[in-house]
């Protein structure tokens, strides 16, 4: 048995307090999160300063230059961070279902959507700043991009729409797992898809047969319009679609995933 829906003109106040309440959850336990914001720190330097010389040496066809190698890796590395907080996110929402606090909710006169968006907001809030403390780790170490104002405000824009995308599927994923670790486990090709993506060689450089699918899964193009954005590169319409495209899709397909399985009534 469930209470009935709050009334629509609480539905904000639910939505804040489910926001604060994860944000709060994050700052009690901040080990899972700072392990996923450890994870692409420690890629962005042990690429750079281990790989970068030969790296550089492979995109450029000319003597190794790691400053050139910073500039192409960063990009991938700031949407590799993306992935990697939104693991967290699965975990979070797995953790929630399997510990009696969604029964509790259940009882209670408030809006069922606020859960689910106060783990959406907060993530997105989360994983923003988490691109920051990226973003200023990549500046220390060279990083040196030539964006206008108005480049820099979309690139955060892109940012912001990729991490939606993501967290709404992590959300699904979380909803899903019958525990935290079969949760971590199903988002982890989130953290690993960047890896088979433009992020740290280009599509050109891999064989034929695996380029076409590097070439199109969604990291790809959101790498390619995020370097074009921040370093003043072409992008090209078919990767600035490809994103847009690949956003959407996944915002919609999370966000009616992870509905349809929260508001399923729980096994008695």
């Amino acid at each position: 048995m469930t209470a009935p829906a709050a009334p629509a003109t609480h539905a904000l106040r639910d939505h804040l307090t489910m926001l604060r309440r994860n944000l709060l959850h994050a700052r009690r336990y901040p080990s899972l999160t700072l392990n996923l914001l450890l994870t692409p720190v420690i890629l962005l330097l042990l690429f750079v300063y281990v790989f970068g010389d030969v790296m550089s040496a492979g995109i450029t066809g000319g003597p190794g230059d790691r400053s050139e190698y910073i500039a192409y890796v960063v990009p991938g590395v700031l949407l590799m961070t993306v992935g990697g907080t939104a693991i967290g996110t699965a975990v979070s929402v797995a953790s929630d279902m399997t510990e009696g606090i969604i029964a509790r909710f259940r009882t209670m006169a408030i809006s069922r959507a606020s859960v689910l968006i106060g783990h959406v907001v907060g993530s997105v809030i989360q994983t923003l700043t988490a691109l920051a403390v990226v973003l200023a780790v990549g500046l220390a170490i060279g990083f040196r991009p030539d964006a206008t104002p108005v480049e820099w405000l979309a690139a955060a824009g892109l940012l912001t729409l990729v991490s939606l995308a993501l967290i709404w599927i992590a959300v699904g994923m979380g909803l899903v797992s019958p525990n935290a670790e079969g949760a971590s486990n199903l988002a982890l090709p989130l953290m690993v898809l960047p890896l088979l993506s433009s992020a740290f060689v280009p599509v050109d450089a891999m064989p034929g047969w695996f380029s076409w699918f590097a070439e199109y899964q969604p990291f790809s193009p959101a790498t390619e319009t995020l370097r074009g954005l921040l370093l003043g590169s072409a992008i090209g319409t078919k990767n600035a679609l490809l994103t847009v495209g690949w956003c959407v899709a996944l915002t919609v397909l999370g966000y009616f995933w992870s509905r349809s399985r929260f508001t399923r009534e729980p096994r008695t």
